[in-house]
Formats: structure tokens, C-alpha cells, sequence
């Protein structure tokens, strides 16, 4: 398969072994399909000079709760990195190189900023996928603690996330383990481009939904509903040959589709009509 130029960086990057992919680079180049002429260099180094920054702001006893402070003191007041409460929306909230130049950001993509700056210093943290809001957490043995990155890095014990997640849906929902648990780089950027897809299918933005469904799959090339999607993308954008060849291939991969009888008469209706 022939891929774009900006989507051979991100194919290459993501490869790799899952410890070896570079998040940020990879989110640059996510970014990349919206803005051709993007640098991922550019941001990288705007990362490496945040830390550089914290680093002689860092305590001389580097605790966890106090390398937290001194994260959030530096992030959210000195450079005024904040959540985008009023239009959560907009896709730019999800382009990593928007991030850093507007200081304003979803919970993933601020969650990415914390992540590689506490990296750069040697704290190192790993991203926890709850539901419905994505948190970080400190990757210290027996420290049950999470850091909400949208919140201004508020430290949130166990119960503080069950009181969030009953909040996000608006009942009371068992918070199970595996909520807290931490995600792969593949698991963290398939929910950004998994953000991505939802706010382009709500804009109607077919040929941009199937793009994030096209990244997703390499990430994980057997999630049936992608596979799917991507085969009804194809479709609504009038590449019906397209669609045909990924039906075909969705009904192989995927045989015991409940959605089976529905996509059979499609590919009847492309094969009379192609």
C-alpha cells in the first residue's frame, strides 16, 4: 500500500517495539497530515527547553508529590498551560504542536506534554487510560497515586477517581483495576486518534475520519471496528472499488460479524454498481 509522505514518518515510528516508539514524535507527525509543512524538530526542541527550564527549578529532594508541585508550578502557572473547557472540540486540542503553541489542550494531549517533559528530567511517569479522561501516574512502586494534567496536575487518590468517574457519566460506576491501569504508547496513541475520529465523524469530516482510521489500524491492524468504519468511509467518500476491497477483506478478518447480513447487501449493491 502506497502511503502518504507525512504517513510513512508515522508508520515507521510506530513499527517499532512499543518502548521504542517516540510518543511526541509520533503525535508530531499525527499532527503532520493537518499541517503538511510541520517540523516535528521544532516542538521536539520546544520540549527539551521546558525541561531544561524545570530542571534548575527542581527541588533538591526530588519526592514524587514534589516533583509533581514543581511540574504543575512550572506548567500551569509559569507557562499557563490549561484545559480547554470551552471548546473541547476543537481539533486543534488534539495536534500536539497546537498544544505547545497555545498552552491549551484535552486531557491526552496535555497528558502527553507532562509525560515528555518528566521524562526529560528522569521522573518517569506512565499514562492511565480510565475511561471517559485520561490520567498520569507516577511510575513508583506502591505510590497509588494518579495526576490529572487537565486539571491543573490535581493529585487524585483512588477514591478521588471513582468520585471522577461517577462524575464523567453521571452515575455511580465501579472503578475496576484495570481503569488505572497503564496504557502501551499503541494504546496512547490510538485514543488520540480515536478523539480525533469522534470530532471529525461529528463534523462530517468523512475523508479526514477515515484518515485517523487508516492510522489506528497501524497501530493495530485487526480492530474489527475500524476495519468496518474504514470499509463505510470508503464508501460515504465515493471510493466505492476501495470499499468493495475492504469489505471483502473485513468479512475474512472478521467472520463472525453480527453486522455480517448488513454488509453483504452492501457489497452486492458496489459489485452491480462499480
Amino acid at each position: 500500500m502506497d502511503l502518504p509522505r507525512t504517513r510513512q514518518h508515522f508508520s515507521q515510528e510506530v513499527q517499532q517495539p512499543d518502548k521504542q516508539i517516540n510518543l511526541a514524535k509520533a503525535a508530531l507527525y499525527i499532527a503532520q497530515e493537518e499541517y503538511p509543512e510541520l517540523d516535528p524538530d521544532e516542538y521536539l526542541n520546544a520540549l527539551d527547553t521546558m525541561a531544561d527550564e524545570l530542571q534548575e527549578r527542581l527541588p533538591a529532594q526530588r519526592y514524587p508529590l514534589r516533583m509533581v508541585q514543581s511540574i504543575n508550578q512550572y506548567l500551569y502557572n509559569d507557562l499557563g498551560f490549561r484545559g480547554n473547557t470551552s471548546n473541547y472540540n476543537d481539533p486543534r486540542n488534539s495536534f500536539l504542536n497546537d498544544v505547545i503553541e497555545r498552552r491549551t489542550g484535552i486531557p491526552i494531549t496535555l497528558s502527553l506534554v507532562y509525560l515528555e517533559i518528566a521524562r526529560r528530567i528522569d521522573f518517569r511517569m506512565v499514562g492511565v487510560g480510565m475511561p471517559g479522561h485520561f490520567l498520569l501516574r507516577p511510575n513508583v512502586a506502591e505510590m497509588e497515586i494518579c495526576v490529572d494534567a487537565f486539571n491543573r496536575g490535581e493529585v487524585l487518590f483512588v477514591e478521588d477517581c471513582q468520585k471522577l468517574l461517577a462524575q464523567i457519566y453521571g452515575e455511580p460506576i465501579e472503578l475496576k483495576p484495570e481503569f488505572l491501569y497503564p496504557v502501551t504508547h499503541r494504546q496512547f496513541l490510538a485514543r488520540m486518534l480515536t478523539n480525533l475520529k469522534m470530532i471529525y465523524l461529528e463534523q462530517q469530516e468523512w475523508e479526514k475520519t477515515l484518515s485517523t482510521v487508516e492510522r489506528i489500524l497501524l497501530l493495530f491492524p485487526d480492530l474489527p471496528g475500524e476495519l468496518r468504519d474504514r470499509c463505510l468511509l470508503c464508501y460515504q467518500i465515493g471510493d466505492w472499488i476501495a470499499a468493495s476491497e475492504h469489505l471483502a477483506t473485513y468479512l475474512i478478518q472478521v467472520p463472525s460479524a453480527r453486522d455480517d447480513p448488513a454488509i453483504r447487501r452492501l457489497m452486492n449493491y458496489l459489485g452491480r454498481n462499480i
